[in-house]
């Protein structure tokens, strides 16, 4: 008998984005390292490439993070 059983089906109401089929799905049917999710609406999932573009450049942007001047993040030692 397994100690941990795969989960194949998601809860209802949890919508993932598969990177790997570029598409929304609800519970989890592809690996978890080719999804984001979950979300709590389908609208939501559809935008998830977009969140993760905006939150990027958030990111890449912060001063917090090039707290050194004229480096990029990938030119530090």
């Amino acid at each position: 008998m397994a100690l941990f059983k795969k989960r194949t089906v998601g809860k209802p109401g949890e919508w993932f984005y598969c990177l790997e089929h570029k598409k929304v799905e609800e519970g989890p049917e592809c690996p978890a390292k080719d999804r984001f999710g979950p979300y709590t609406s389908r609208e939501e999932a559809q935008h998830a490439m977009d969140t993760a573009r905006e939150r990027n450049l958030e990111w890449e942007n912060d001063p917090k993070w090039h707290d050194r001047t004229g480096e990029a993040p990938d030119e530090r030692p």
